[in-house]
């Protein structure tokens, strides 16, 4: 288990180094969040603070990488959906501080922007890895048509990051289950035999660890667009390297449950003419509009993220 523990290490110690005078330097440059206005009430204190600390995950993750994978040529489709996601996320930070507002870049802009490199991540997998799933429970494996297959990847990559993204609403959330759930993702690469994937999902699980010194409540900084679209690119990309996107359903069963909250809200609410199922989504808002502090719903979803992440281990 080499490939995950010394990525990692060396991961968060980047980040735990870097952090501060990263977290100085986007204060002088003012790139402070923009918070929605129909938040919770207690998410206003945010304003300000520093965001586009996914910088500093992504510098993190590259560098557990480049240190220990063994092939780096080999390695470039995970790369490009860390670094391509993190992109389309940073442009998408900016244009909300440029705006001064909480929505950035539009939707279908970005989708298009996801699409495109998800396709070219997804064409890399099928050339390196085929067209077969792992089938989680049962010990086999999924033939797919290369079509299907394709599709389904791109749907995997664009769903990951979104869903990351959408889990980005609470100080250390995203950044502590996505470290579990990249954790996870390089030991099932370690296991079925894929080294070079372990160490980037292992060096970007690292990476969430030491950015999460900086970013657990009260946050010093935040990730952004810029971190939240780079981890689910991450994410997606290793699934698809290990055969394993059905299995990464269950290892981020808690991404599932907050997505779904959100289609589930929006869905109600249009359906009843305008009453919600939830007092706020995604889930985490509603959690605490119901009297569970930051801190509390964070811990708790945390949880929820091990054990979705033992459970995708008893899966394979």
């Amino acid at each position: 288990m080499t490939v995950v523990i010394y990525p990692a290490a060396l991961a968060f110690l980047v980040a735990a180094v870097l952090g501060r005078p990263l977290v100085a330097w986007l204060r002088r440059l003012k790139l402070g969040q923009v918070v929605r206005a129909d938040g919770p009430r207690t998410h206003l204190k945010k304003s300000g603070v520093p965001t586009m600390g996914g910088v500093l995950i992504v510098a993190a993750a590259l560098a557990g990488t480049v240190a220990f994978v063994a092939d780096l040529k080999s390695a470039w489709p995970l790369l490009l959906a860390l670094l391509g996601y993190s992109f389309i996320g940073l442009f998408d930070d900016l244009s909300k501080l440029v705006a001064n507002r909480s929505l950035g870049l539009k939707a279908r802009h970005k989708l298009i922007l996801q699409a495109a490199v998800a396709l070219i991540v997804a064409f890399a997998a099928l050339g390196r890895v085929g067209s077969e799933l792992l089938v989680p429970f049962s010990g086999s494996t999924l033939a797919l048509p290369p079509w299907l297959y394709l599709g389904l990847a791109v749907l995997t990559m664009v769903a990951a990051s979104n869903a990351v993204n959408l889990t980005d609403g609470a100080d250390g959330l995203a950044a502590g289950a996505t470290a579990v759930a990249s954790l996870t993702m390089a030991a099932v690469a370690a296991l079925l035999g894929h080294p070079d994937v372990a160490v980037f999902s292992a060096a970007v699980g690292g990476a969430c660890l030491g950015f999460t010194w900086f970013n657990a409540h009260p946050a010093a900084v935040i990730m952004g667009d810029t971190g939240s679209l780079a981890l689910g690119g991450a994410l997606a990309a290793t699934a698809l390297f290990t055969r394993a996107p059905l299995l990464l359903v269950i290892v981020g069963g808690l991404y599932v449950i907050i997505t779904l909250s959100v289609i589930l809200q929006v869905a109600y609410f249009r359906l009843t003419g305008g009453r919600r199922l939830f007092r706020m989504s995604p889930l985490h808002h509603h959690f605490e509009l119901s009297g569970w502090s930051e801190p509390q719903v964070v811990t708790r979803f945390w949880l929820l993220a091990l054990m979705f992440s033992a459970l995708g281990l008893l899966a394979l």
